[in-house]
């Protein structure tokens, strides 16, 4: 016979299995490597920029960002759910990061993030990554657009040749266009449009070619031989670092579990958010989000011994990725090891990638990332959708991703609750003809209704269930029908009580039938109707009830 412990060691050991890369994975990486070694390297030109401003953002400089990318980005894709996501350091992770910088330093980042990292390997054990599944269809698409719409503000300050400064995206691209129209400078707009434009026709035009990465080549040629003065990307650190556990400090664990458990909550919700955008960007495309939380967690268990910042699915490079034609998890492995190739080797050619080229791929980006049709729909599906999807997109523009996907939350759930409740109905119903003569149903319907609760009741739709059952008039005997509640709640139970008080407090005798058995383990936990239990006056079924509301007729005061 099979012991407990051996029991729960074989049910431990197949969750572990399950989150472990399989042979599907291998066999999809070795269908395309074409498509995925181009886009790969198409991403990492991409990333470059991205990591080490982000870096650099964080507190712990541009290097730590680029380390992060490397690292992050090949565990996240040998061990994580999705085949098309890209994983690094992102902008709304750095606003968790500034204040742990400011207040524990450069390691307490490092601390922060191996903690969140065991946080998300915890949460993949405990199936949480299936949590995406329930987002409501505009919260999903409300945020996608509206990470879009982020992502086109933060590439304005090299679109338009200006700094940028303020710490909401789209303050920076206002300030940069202040600065703008105080000093036109005409070169890095024409090239970022001229840029978005090209790859915008050639991926139409010819899909399968790295249509981005000959672009940005392409642009980068053209503006050092036109000798135009656009920003470049810089100097670039050489090298990684070896890995080191002396930034550990066990004195500062307990002060580091707030940021690290919202470090924590941000990584899988961007994460999850990000593979389901992906999904929707492909066709056949399916993460499993547990193993996403586990290669996110993986991940930001081992990027803080190289010196690595926090990391987790990045939708700009996720995005890149699906649009230029990645098939596996390869392309983020190229992207990695694209990322390292140019930190060892190609750094000084890379520094001359005008930002402004960049910009341009990003914009082709959001512009594919958006589905106009797709939103329309949704805004004229109802008033309800129409309502989550603003309000989803606003908030994510104006303040940021986990706000945004809790406003929308919030207000599907307020906006379900509102239309359940109103489903939820308290019907008079005839009483049956057909076992009475005429005398005594007209006695019947004089002293006698029988009520019907359709739906839900619970605390949406108490109250209003309370209101209506108390103006019941000129009335003997009440007959609660029961059998078709779909759900009850304590506060509906409680409701349901006080009710049948009310009614009794009047004189009028109640009577209950059809209660489902789920329902009658809350009431009677409640203690709710408990005297008519023990008073015999709780039926099985209406005709018995029916039956015994004739009787208490006969021996009842008249109503009249």
């Amino acid at each position: 016979m099979t012991s407990r412990a051996d029991t729960a060691a074989v049910s431990v050991a197949s969750r572990v299995l399950r989150l472990l890369p399989n042979r599907q994975d291998w066999e999809d990486v070795r269908r395309h490597p074409r498509a995925d070694l181009t886009a790969g390297l198409t991403v990492a030109v991409v990333a470059l920029p991205l990591a080490l401003a982000f870096g650099a953002a964080s507190g712990l400089g541009a290097r730590s960002g680029l380390i992060t990318a490397i690292v992050a980005g090949a565990l996240a894709a040998i061990f994580g759910g999705s085949n098309l996501q890209v994983s690094g350091p992102t902008g709304a992770m750095t606003v968790v990061l500034i204040p742990v910088v400011h207040r524990f330093g450069a390691n307490g980042v490092l601390m922060t993030g191996m903690l969140a990292g065991g946080v998300l390997v915890i949460a993949a054990f405990l199936r949480l990554g299936r949590a995406a599944r329930y987002l409501p269809s505009p919260v999903v698409e409300g945020f996608t657009a509206g990470i879009a719409v982020v992502i086109v503000l933060q590439q304005v300050p090299a679109m338009l040749g200006t700094s940028g400064t303020g710490d909401k995206a789209w303050q920076s691209a206002l300030n940069s266009s202040r600065h703008f129209i105080q000093h036109p400078h005409a070169a890095p707009l024409a090239v970022t449009l001229v840029v978005a434009a090209l790859i915008l026709f050639g991926t139409r035009w010819r899909p399968a070619m790295p249509v981005s990465l000959a672009v940005v080549a392409a642009a980068s040629v053209v503006v050092a031989l036109a000798h135009v003065q656009v920003a470049k990307l810089g100097t670039l650190p050489s090298g990684l670092p070896a890995p080191s556990t002396g930034f550990f400090d066990v004195h500062l664990v307990g002060m580091l579990v707030p940021s690290a458990l919202a470090v924590a909550a941000l990584g899988a919700l961007e994460s999850l958010l990000s593979a389901t955008v992906a999904d929707g960007l492909t066709v056949g495309q399916h993460h499993d989000g547990d193993r996403e939380l586990f290669g996110q967690g993986i991940a930001n268990l081992v990027v803080p011994l190289f010196g690595g910042v926090p990391a987790t699915g990045a939708i700009a490079r996720t995005a890149v990725n699906a649009q230029v034609g990645a098939r596996s998890r390869l392309s983020a492995l190229v992207h990695s090891a694209g990322l390292a190739l140019i930190v060892f080797v190609a750094a000084p050619l890379v520094g001359h990638i005008p930002l402004a080229a960049l910009a341009g791929v990003l914009l082709a980006t959001c512009i594919q990332m958006i589905e106009v049709g797709s939103l329309l729909a949704i805004a004229r599906a109802t008033r309800a959708d129409a309502l989550i999807l603003t309000a989803t997109l606003t908030v994510t523009v104006a303040f940021d991703l986990v706000t945004a996907v809790a406003v929308g939350i919030a207000i599907a759930v307020v906006l379900a609750l509102r239309t359940v409740t109103r489903a939820a109905r308290l019907d008079e119903v005839p009483l049956d003809e057909r076992d009475h003569d005429l005398a005594e149903h007209r006695l019947l319907a004089e002293h006698i209704v029988a009520y019907r609760i359709d739906g839900p009741l619970f605390f949406a739709a108490a109250h209003r269930f309370l209101l209506e059952l108390s103006e019941v008039a000129y009335i003997q005997v009440v007959i609660l029908r029961l059998s078709r509640i779909t759900a009850l709640d304590a506060t509906g139970a409680k409701v349901l009580g006080d009710a049948i008080t009310r009614l009794e407090r009047r004189g009028i005798a109640v009577l209950l039938s059809g209660i489902k058995p789920q329902h009658d383990q809350v009431l009677s936990a409640l203690g709710v109707a408990e005297h008519l239990r023990d008073g015999h006056l709780i039926f099985t079924d209406t005709p018995a009830a029916i039956r015994h509301a004739r009787s208490l007729i006969q021996v009842l005061p008249d109503a009249g």
